[in-house]
């Protein structure tokens, strides 16, 4: 054996460690696969042409569609379509609500980010900023909301107030997707198989830690962040404090799209064709699996998980504790 290869089986073993469990190891088999029409929702809500991107506050939920391009308000008391609220170009990177607003990066031209006041439902436009591509992300810290904005994975630090950007970080070609947890902001690369992290006090990239392949949506819960990996339809668990992968499971879902949130000790995840899916959050096993039509994007409050149907242009309320029931009835 050469010393290179010695090499590169020292690095392997000392990235993954004893602690690490692989997508073989797990007991996948014991996720209940059920049908989706099985899962009777409260309401579903139609709101556009298509239904992409979901984003929840205390008296809310939002979601993206086109046909109109607008982001539409929901009230979670009475599951009714109260606003839809006009966007100039299609919402195209996810949503975030933070600092009085929901952010919503649009897919135009050029690529453009508005800024949508919860209170007033005004439209402002920020200035000179867009989403680097479509399927991205944005997020938002105490203080700042961030955005990749260009192919060379520039990630910028906007000022909430004013609009402006303070600050901007490089991280790996590929990369689109932040998400902030735990002090840090944390960002996939789909076009590798890592995850980059930053401190956002300094901006300094601290860490870059390996994933499951294309990892791209991600959340965090449970000490953890949790990355869905498109080119495997994996899902990565890494310890926040550790810096450690300390689980990957697989939910037998590539492909493109999809989306995951935690709640209820859960992680939430989905895609075309298995439109929800639920691991727990402690063991890291798969407890249900719904396949069939609707899904693309979710999100989880007021007790339930709000799931678009983007090809149908409708959102569903399912009741938490309907889905979780479900599942024990289903085993």
């Amino acid at each position: 054996m050469s010393i290179r290869t010695w090499i590169l089986l020292i690095l392997l073993v000392a990235t993954w460690g004893p602690g690490t469990q692989n997508a073989a190891a797990d007991s996948v088999a014991s996720g209940a696969r059920r049908h989706i029409e099985d899962l009777v929702p409260t309401a579903t809500i139609h709101v556009a042409k298509t239904a992409d991107w979901v984003a929840i506050t205390e008296d809310a939920v939002w979601v993206g569609s086109t046909g109109p391009n607008a982001v539409s308000q929901i009230d979670p008391r009475t599951n009714t379509l109260v606003a839809t609220v006009h966007v100039p170009g299609e919402p195209c990177a996810g949503l975030v609500v933070g600092h009085g607003s929901v952010w919503v990066p649009l897919c135009a031209h050029p690529n453009s980010l508005v800024r949508v006041d919860l209170a007033t439902r005004e439209v402002n436009v920020v200035p000179g900023i867009g989403p680097a591509m479509r399927e991205g992300g944005i997020t938002s810290s105490p203080d700042a909301v961030w955005l990749i904005v260009d192919r060379k994975a520039t990630l910028v630090r906007i000022d909430p107030r004013s609009g402006e950007v303070r600050q901007r970080i490089h991280v790996p070609r590929g990369s689109y997707n932040p998400l902030y947890g735990a002090g840090h902001i944390w960002v996939s690369r789909a076009d590798g198989a890592e995850v980059t992290v930053i401190d956002t006090e300094s901006g300094d990239v601290t860490a870059k830690l390996p994933s499951g392949p294309k990892p791209r949506f991600l959340t965090f819960g449970a000490g953890a962040v949790w990355t869905l990996n498109q080119g495997d339809g994996s899902l990565t668990r890494i310890d926040a404090q550790t810096r450690r992968v300390i689980q990957t499971t697989a939910l037998r879902m590539p492909g493109r799209g999809g989306d995951i949130a935690f709640g209820r000790d859960m992680v939430w995840t989905t895609v075309a064709k298995t439109p929800l899916s639920i691991v727990d959050g402690h063991t890291g096993l798969i407890r249900c699996q719904w396949t069939g039509p609707g899904g693309d994007s979710l999100g989880i409050g007021h007790d339930a998980i709000w799931l678009t149907n983007y090809d149908a242009g409708t959102i569903s309320r399912i009741e938490i504790e309907d889905a979780l029931h479900f599942c024990e009835r289903a085993h």
